[in-house]
Parts: C-alpha cells; structure tokens; sequence
C-alpha cells in the first residue's frame, strides 16, 4: 500500500491535510476498495487522492476554485477519477448514497450537513471529521450524538517533523472524529 506524502501533491495556498493525519484520518474511515466516499471541504483533495488510489469512489466537494483546481491538478498526477464539485455544503452537495463521508471543512454549516447526511450516508456509514478548534470539536460530537451516531471516537494529533539542521517543527494540532450513523 501506497501513501503519498505532502510534498508529492500539486499544493497551493488551500490548507491541506498533512500525511500523519491523512494516514490516520483514513484509517478512521476504514477506506476499502468499493467504497463510496463523500469528501466535504476538500482543499486539496488529499483524503480524496488517498481514498481514490485505495479503490474508493469519491465525490469531493471544495468552494475555492483554487482548490478545485489543485484536486483536478492532483488527479492527473495520480491517474485517478474524483468528481470535483465547486460549492458549498449542504447546497452543492450531490444527491446520491455514500457509505463513507469525511467533513475537511463546514464553512460553519455542521447541523445543515447532518441534515443532508440523514438522508444520504447510508446505514452504518462512517463519518469522520477534522476540527483544528475546540468549539467545532464540541458542536461535532454533541451533532454525533443528537443524531444518534454510535462508535463515538475522538484523537488529538499533534504531530512535528524534524527540519534539515535537525529542529522540530511543530504543525497544528487536529482533532479526528469520528462516528458510524445508526444501530450497532
């Protein structure tokens, strides 16, 4: 199995998620061959690249068009199909059945796309989320469990890669949630 690392990706000045927390994020997500994997805020598109190289159908939804164009740019380096998607959640969102969602980005719009996921993330479908902020951490989770999400987890990642004269440099600390929508 191939992981790409950060500085594999086409990158511009969209945030990204960082090759710890994508390694974890997906393994959170559970990423199979067959699976259809709804990407919310994708940036770059990095977790729909990964998920995509690893059998997964994706859909990515991304309203900078600068991060449109970065996925588009990525998908052709990585010989993979994503359907990129200009606009925001829920509006933007399509109107199909997924099994796999992953929440990058919310624009503020987390109870609106719980809404939307009610009636398009199917039965025991996975959802996981990155927050970089305590209060959407909270919101996230509190949604998790108003919507009767089960399997609840929550990690904090904070990561720091060593430099070329050998200093640590620290990146953001991340939140990874995550939660399976219905019955055991």
């Amino acid at each position: 199995m191939k992981w790409i690392k950060d500085e594999e990706f086409v990158r511009g000045n969209i945030p990204m998620t960082k090759f710890d927390v994508r390694v974890l994020t997906m393994g959170y997500l559970a990423i199979e061959e067959g699976d259809e994997l709804l990407d919310i805020g994708a940036g770059t598109g990095s977790i729909s690249i990964e998920a995509a190289l690893h059998g997964a159908k994706v859909w990515a939804i991304e309203r900078e068009e600068e991060g449109v164009e970065l996925i588009h740019k990525n998908m052709d380096k990585f010989g993979v199909c994503v359907e990129a998607i200009k606009g925001e959640a829920p509006l933007s969102l399509p109107n199909i059945q997924f099994n796999k969602c992953f929440v990058g980005g919310s624009g503020g719009k987390l109870e609106e796309i719980f809404i939307y996921l009610e009636q398009h993330l199917k039965e025991k479908g996975i959802l996981c989320a990155n927050f970089i902020t305590i209060n959407n951490l909270n919101q996230f989770i509190n949604l998790l469990k108003k919507y009767q999400y089960k399997n609840i987890e929550a990690q904090l990642v904070q990561t720091s890669h060593m430099d070329k004269i050998g200093l640590l440099k620290a990146n953001n600390p991340i939140f990874i949630v995550k939660g399976v929508k219905g019955n055991d």
